[in-house]
């Protein structure tokens, strides 16, 4: 037999609150007894009018409570269930009736309490951030800075808060300890540990809960993407259609990996063992691939795909597997690097344990007993467990159309002005936009630096800052734990170069230099007062000094600084085993005043130990 929850509470209430009656009416009938009152003294008669009163008002209690327990077997026939069949269950107490007949004559309404209504995702934001990647970021931080109030909604196609990805490619795979890798928390140069998330998830609140924030705050909605942007009504349209208003927009979308035909059009079975790298989940699932493989093929030689290669390489070396590396260039890095350093170079990633196979593409790709066959444009075939693809971004620029921003149809990416500032109430950050530089043109930078300082001055501008944008940005990378390098500025292989090289230190390396501050943006030093005279005592203007050639086999390429040159000016500061020096670089680009002795320029970057030095 069951009984309504709400009905039994119900009468409980009434019971205990009528026995207060019943004990109440006794005292006015015995006021000789201890709840009786002491204006109810038998000597003092003029409270002998108040009697009748009593007795009317306990008639009238003990007729409606009659009443009202009629009513209450009613609604009991209602609520008792019984296994075979409907049974009324009436009890009748005495001390009930008058209990019930305070809620008769209170009206006390027996109907339970409605939940509250569920929060609903937010239909209008203030800040709307489009990517969850560095620039989306960065952007936050800088609205938050200057609006401690903001309310500001993150949408990303991902299902992680944004984190880092260079870690992806480079410190993940030297971290020894394989559960904390996993874990995404890599081991810094100096040691320590530091996981990929900027913030962790408590640090947001749900989407949901936003715009019921007095205080303000920040969500992010996962798994979700933008696939519309009406940039004349400032609304936005989800993947599943749901729309947001907004009042100020910022669009970080970033790009796509690029994928190879070749692979594409390769059999499912294929596909399943091909990587196209870039996000969390790719480095999770290549992590755990090469736990038990005979051999990966890394496509890409570039910034990406060195990287990898040298890093599965180092994994390699304790799993017991092969790493192969192929690409259509001479040699690794040959866009960014001149010949003789791309040389240099590609031996050096040949001595980290990479089977380097240079001016070479895929042309097909088949199973063969259960491994990836792979025909080459040399005439030969690799047999091997995984592919991972490396070989470049495709911007996305999907929300061009609908939104009515301008692609630039040379570099790719959405067209800004000095303040990121595409249509009114839309700004554009990282990878995604193509910025005109004051110093070197028109411009579209694809690197972690970059879209650090592009979100920062971008989430200012969308707080009135009308900032404008003329930063260099810098990026680095590592070839091992004994080669790293730092750029900065327009770094291409078609240039002009002025070189110079010296012996390495100790110290001179990605393990040698001091911690990871020196590859934080913020923590680099800007150059003194006496750098800056110095550069400019040696600004005059005259015949640039020819690069001194080298045969590469006698040379060692430890550590040095690399100009890029157009028009004798510099645009491009290369800084190989140098390190927290980008500052002095970036200096020398903004001035644009050419140098007629390079080696003199050297030693402000610390090229010559001390010991060369001397023997100077």
């Amino acid at each position: 037999m069951f009984r309504s929850r709400s009905l039994v509470a119900f009468k409980n209430i009434a019971r205990c609150n009528g026995a207060c009656v019943h004990a109440t009416a006794g005292a006015y009938k015995q006021p000789s007894h201890s709840f009786s009152y002491k204006t109810h003294s038998h000597g003092n008669n003029n409270n002998n009018w108040k009697y009748p009163f009593m007795y009317a008002a306990g008639g009238a209690l003990l007729y409606s409570g009659f009443k009202y327990q009629q009513k209450l077997a009613f609604a009991e026939e209602e609520f008792v269930v019984s296994d075979e069949q409907f049974l009324p269950q009436v009890e009748a107490k005495t001390e009930d009736v008058i209990a019930d007949a305070l809620f008769e004559s209170t009206d006390v309404a027996t109907e339970t309490t409605k939940p509250p209504k569920p929060l609903a995702f937010p239909e209008q934001v203030q800040y709307l951030l489009i990517g969850g990647g560095t620039a989306s970021y960065s952007a936050m931080r800088a609205i938050r800075k200057r609006d401690v109030t903001a309310k500001v909604l993150i949408v990303t196609d991902e299902n992680s808060v944004p984190y880092m990805r260079p870690p992806l490619s480079k410190e993940l795979w030297h971290t020894d300890d394989a559960e904390a890798s996993r874990n995404l928390l890599f081991k810094q140069w100096n040691g320590k540990y530091k996981g990929i998330h900027y913030d962790k998830e408590k640090f947001y609140c749900a989407a949901e809960e936003l715009n019921q924030r007095e205080e303000g705050g920040v969500a992010v909605a996962t798994g979700k993407k933008v696939v519309k942007l009406n940039a004349r009504k400032n609304v936005a349209t989800l993947d599943d259609g749901t729309t947001i208003s907004y009042d100020k927009c910022l669009v970080a979308t970033g790009g796509t990996p690029r994928a190879l035909p070749v692979f594409e059009s390769a059999p499912e079975q294929v596909q399943n063992h091909v990587t196209v790298f870039r996000k969390i989940q790719d480095y999770l699932d290549l992590d755990q691939v090469t736990d038990n493989v005979e051999s990966v093929t890394v496509v890409g030689g570039g910034f990406l795909g060195s990287e990898l290669a040298c890093a599965l390489a180092h994994k390699g070396s304790t799993k017991n597997f092969k790493v192969n590396q192929i690409f259509k260039e001479y040699g690794n890095m040959a866009r960014v690097f001149p010949e003789y350093l791309t040389k240099w170079t590609t031996n050096k990633v040949f001595q980290e344990g990479v089977n380097v196979i240079p001016e070479t593409v895929v042309n097909q790709a088949d199973m063969e007993d259960g491994r990836v066959k792979l025909t080459l444009s040399n005439g030969s075939e690799i047999v091997t467990d995984h592919v991972v693809v490396a070989v470049g971004l495709d911007v996305d620029t999907e929300l061009a159309t609908s939104s009515g921003i301008e692609v630039d149809e040379k570099l790719g990416g959405y067209r800004v002005n000095t303040e990121l500032q595409a249509r009114s109430n839309i700004w554009v950050a990282g990878d995604a936009s193509c910025f005109y530089d004051t110093k070197l043109g028109r411009r579209r930078v694809e690197h972690h630096d970059h879209a650090v300082v592009s979100g920062r001055l971008a989430g200012e501008n969308m707080t009135g800052a009308q900032k404008s944008y003329y930063h260099q940005s810098m990026f680095w990378s590592d070839l091992g734990p004994d080669v790293g390098y730092e750029a900065i500025g327009v770094v291409d292989s078609s240039l002009k170069t002025v070189a110079v090289f010296s012996k390495a230190s100790a110290k001179d390396t990605p393990v040698g230099a001091l911690n990871g501050g020196l590859r934080s943006e913020e923590q680099f030093g800007s150059s003194d007062a006496a750098v800056a005279k110095f550069i400019d005592d040696k600004s005059e203007a005259v015949a640039i000094q020819p690069p001194v050639q080298v045969p590469f086999e006698k040379e060692q390429f430890q550590k040095g600084v690399i100009f890029y040159l157009r028009d004798e000016i510099v645009v491009g500061v290369l800084l190989w085993n140098i390190f927290g020096k980008i500052s002095l670089a970036r200096k020398i680009i903004r001035d644009q005043k050419p140098y007629h002795d390079y080696g003199e320029i050297a030693k402000l970057f610390h090229v010559y130990n001390e010991d060369d030095e001397e023997e100077e």
